[in-house]
């Protein structure tokens, strides 16, 4: 019997859950509308749409006749792409080379908790990290990764993968909050990035969401020269 009171996002909220919960994993294809309609007691129409959206976010590939697969790549597709720093690096012809500065689980401070909607106490990852381009300074990363929604995160090998790349292969997102500004570089931050205290880079910060859950908060400093550019 079909419920007319489940919503699509219900529906979507269900299907993300078990792909994060790997009982759909990367390629692995999901059951027809019908079947789902069946399964969520819902109409076909609801659970169209909300496959349209998970399409739409990037999280799914929908195709006649082949059916509906959850993507190798998700979060490349969705709404916005995230760069991949290695693929910034290596597109303007330099090498690209990384490392991991630190790594530890810590309290969120009442700050982070705020912006994020996360309660006071609750853990996450943080991570500071280097890229390098010719081996001079490219950007400078300090992060921090909510483990309440990522909790693969804490197997994962960050000395052979940045965060910024094994996120953007394993995790999908649904929003992404950004600011960009221009600060001046204090005696730690400038000794990264190998200038001078003072000197003005520039600043990224980026905040991806999993359906109003928080997944990462990066802070982004570039070395002095850095030039954004994009094409629509």
């Amino acid at each position: 019997m079909t419920d007319t009171r489940i919503r699509f996002r219900d529906v979507k909220a269900q299907i993300l859950g078990r792909i994060r919960a790997g009982e759909w994993g990367p390629g692995a294809l999901l059951p027809g509308e019908v079947d789902l309609a069946y399964e969520f007691g819902c109409a076909r129409a609801t659970v169209n749409r909300a496959l349209r959206e998970l399409a739409d976010d990037g999280v799914i590939d929908r195709r006649r006749k082949a059916g509906t697969r959850v993507k190798h790549i998700r979060a490349r597709e969705a709404k916005f792409a995230i760069p991949l720093v290695r693929a910034e690096v290596e597109a303007s012809g330099a090498i690209y080379r990384y490392a991991l500065v630190s790594r530890k689980k810590v309290k969120v401070e009442d700050w982070l908790a705020a912006r994020l909607g996360l309660k006071s106490g609750a853990t996450m990852l943080e991570l500071i990290c280097m890229h390098y381009a010719d081996a001079a300074p490219y950007q400078y990363e300090h992060r921090w990764v909510n483990v309440a929604a990522v909790p693969e995160i804490e197997q994962a090998d960050l000395n052979a993968i940045s965060p910024n790349e094994w996120l953007v292969n394993a995790v999908p997102y649904t929003d992404v909050d950004l600011s960009f500004s221009a600060i001046a570089a204090d005696e730690a931050l400038a000794r990264f990035l190998e200038t001078k205290t003072g000197t003005p880079v520039f600043q990224a910060e980026r905040t991806t969401w999993l359906d109003k859950q928080p997944v990462t908060h990066a802070v982004l400093d570039f070395a002095p020269g850095y030039r954004m550019a994009t094409r629509y």
